[in-house]
């Protein structure tokens, strides 16, 4: 007797991809994958998306939705901003991956677009052109995205050498720094050992990036008014 196949649905090829993500990252993600996790053939999630490209669309969907459910801001387009980039990076943070499948899609399904043109509202009471509200909303997003993906990327870093070398690599740079001469790392070695990179990743750096671009859209926006 030929043994049935278990009942997915599309809630479930998400929710399972979300934990494959989570796992094993999205270098190592593939339709097989997914589906010997869901204990299905692979052909059979072809029936809810056509390709591993379409279900990256309905995670960065899915994300969008639930930024734009989060965020709730109803200052002036400086404080909406902040609230904005400080949403997106707590979604973020929470969905493994979702900075990659944010950067790796485009807004063609219904929620990624609606969080798109809420984006842009954000700015549309400025007296900024279009392509500048436009490229002032890229700016914040990509600032944001970067500053996540960065974290989660230096996070695998760290694990990755501790494993390998047995060691934080903390100890290996000390010793690097310390082989080199003033004129080589002078600057950089004071810095590290100051415990200045470890500020990355913070919420004070984030809040001082971000305090940095909405000071340049301010700047930009008083010279046009002048």
């Amino acid at each position: 007797m030929k043994k049935q196949q278990p009942q997915i649905s599309e809630d479930m090829i998400l929710e399972a991809s979300w934990e494959l993500l989570g796992e094993e990252g999205i270098e190592k993600f593939s339709m097989r994958r997914l589906a010997d996790r869901l204990g299905i053939q692979a052909p059979s999630l072809y029936w809810y998306f056509k390709s591993k490209q379409d279900l990256y669309q309905r995670l960065a969907n899915q994300v969008s939705k639930i930024i734009l459910e989060e965020f709730h801001s109803d200052g002036d387009w400086k404080e909406q901003l902040a609230g904005l980039a400080e949403t997106v990076r707590s979604v973020l943070c929470r969905y493994p991956c979702s900075t990659q499948l944010m950067m790796m899609t485009l807004p063609h399904e219904p929620d990624y677009i609606r969080f798109t043109n809420r984006t842009l509202l954000c700015v549309e009471s400025t007296p900024l052109g279009q392509d500048q509200k436009f490229q002032a909303i890229l700016t914040l997003l990509n600032y944001v995205f970067y500053f996540v993906l960065d974290g989660y990327q230096h996070q695998r870093n760290v694990a990755t050498i501790v494993k390998e070398k047995g060691m934080l690599p903390g100890d290996e740079m000390v010793r690097l720094l310390d082989s080199m001469t003033e004129a080589e790392a002078g600057l950089f070695r004071r810095m590290f050992h100051n415990g200045l990179f470890e500020l990355m990743g913070t919420d004070g750096a984030f809040q001082f990036g971000l305090k940095l671009i909405l000071s340049g859209i301010e700047q930009v926006i008083k010279e046009q008014e002048k």
